[in-house]
């Protein structure tokens, strides 16, 4: 069993870019949700992300919603992108790669 930690940030982006922020993020895979907020920090929209699809799965899954992020960066100049990413453990990862055989 895997302990994953969870980090957030944020990017100010203009309106224009947002799309392709927006599509870089989930192309990433270590995301699981994406927040656009407005200039006042109110959440518009938040995009939770199934981990483990494949990319052109989950880019034809979401069709619909980067619809709708292409609406809102029509309405804002500013928006802030929060980001919500799954980071594995350390010590889980240190411990997968130990296990070679080579201390027999």
């Amino acid at each position: 069993m895997t302990d994953d930690k969870t980090t957030y940030e944020e990017f100010k982006v203009s309106g224009e870019n947002l799309l392709t922020k927006v599509r870089e993020l989930i192309r990433e895979g270590n995301v699981r949700r994406v927040f656009l907020k407005n200039e006042e920090g109110e959440t518009l929209l938040e995009i939770p992300l199934t981990a483990g699809l494949a990319v052109t799965v989950l880019t034809a899954a979401f069709a619909p919603v980067l619809v709708a992020v292409g609406a809102v960066a029509a309405l804002l100049t500013q928006v802030t992108v929060g980001v919500e990413r799954r980071e594995p453990d350390a010590d889980a990862a240190g411990k997968s790669e130990g296990a070679d055989g080579a201390d027999a």
